[in-house]
């Protein structure tokens, strides 16, 4: 009877707060999100149209970068929409079937830049450390298969975690921290037996974000063996030179997913204006940095695109 009583009263949405006690300043907080909004779209479809159009780019190195640029779009647009929406509009109502929809991808695509990032740390090991054999190694259809990889592993490890959010009550409170739907705050909603997700999603991080993070640890640990061994001082600095744009969004992308998810896991009594800081931190600014970050410190990126706009 308890049962029937709590589907009884199961909410019908979820109420997103946006960020949380600073309601009164939505409009003006909006400015530059707004902005960090256009110029992610623009930054990643530059260097999308950039590397299609020059084949000379057309080498495994920009072919992962052209990939990362999609994934960050993607991660853009599932997230800022509504965002925008709550501040502009006061659009908080989110249906339960659209807030399972846009959690799934945020991690879909989380989890495809997290494998996308260490593919990119083997390319680096490989051009690096056996440079002779780069195009034997690289080829266009491994890469495809990389990519391909990529995709399929970060929407196969999710698929579950929506499914069984779909089959819990959420018989008490409604409202979510956020302005968009994180796995962590929803499933901390429900009125039934979490522990599928708890864990499941603790499997996942580690055996996903963990082992991508663990390999490209190992890749630089490999690489800087092999530039400790070049006698010059000037090829020493060219080739690390290389690898610095990777390390960069690898910093990026990493450090804020890293310090989010112990917060919700560990840290019981941190405010929910550092949680929702931290959580925009790490959905919009790599999508928003990764191209200022390749165009700054990538010289065929920054030559071309000085080029564009110079026409």
């Amino acid at each position: 009877m308890s049962a029937v009583n709590d589907t009884k009263f199961q909410p019908a949405v979820f109420l997103l707060t946006g960020i949380s006690g600073l309601e009164d300043f939505h409009v003006w907080i909006s400015i530059p999100f707004f902005l960090m909004y256009v110029t992610s779209i623009l930054g990643n479809s530059l260097i999308l149209f950039i590397i299609k159009k020059d084949p000379n780019l057309h080498e495994p190195m920009y072919i992962f970068l052209s990939m990362l640029a999609i994934t960050d779009i993607g991660i853009t647009i599932c997230t800022m929409p509504t965002t925008l929406g709550i501040f502009w509009f006061n659009s908080r109502e989110i249906s339960h079937d659209a807030c399972f929809a846009q959690l799934s991808f945020i991690l879909s695509f989380s989890f495809t830049e997290s494998s996308l990032l260490s593919f990119m740390a083997f390319d680096r090991f490989v051009a690096i450390c056996n440079p002779l054999r780069y195009a034997s190694i690289l080829t266009p259809p491994r890469i495809a298969k990389m990519g391909l990889v990529s995709l399929l592993r970060g929407v196969g490890l999710i698929f579950p975690l929506p499914i069984f959010l779909k089959q819990y009550r959420y018989c008490h409170a409604n409202v979510l921290s956020h302005s968009y739907c994180l796995h962590q705050e929803v499933m901390m909603l429900a009125c039934s037996d979490i522990r599928f997700n708890i864990v499941y999603g603790f499997f996942v991080t580690v055996s996903s974000a963990g082992l991508d993070l663990l390999f490209i640890l190992l890749s630089y640990v490999m690489i800087l063996k092999t530039v400790l061994s070049i006698a010059s001082h000037a090829e020493r600095l060219k080739a690390l030179n290389t690898c610095v744009s990777h390390i960069c969004v690898v910093l990026l992308f990493y450090v804020p997913g890293i310090g989010l998810s112990i917060i919700y896991r560990f840290v019981k009594t941190s405010s929910p204006l550092v949680q929702n800081v931290l959580g925009n931190v790490y959905l919009l600014i790599p999508p928003l940095m990764n191209p200022i970050v390749y165009s700054v410190k990538t010289k065929p990126i920054r030559v071309r695109i000085i080029r564009v706009f110079v026409k």
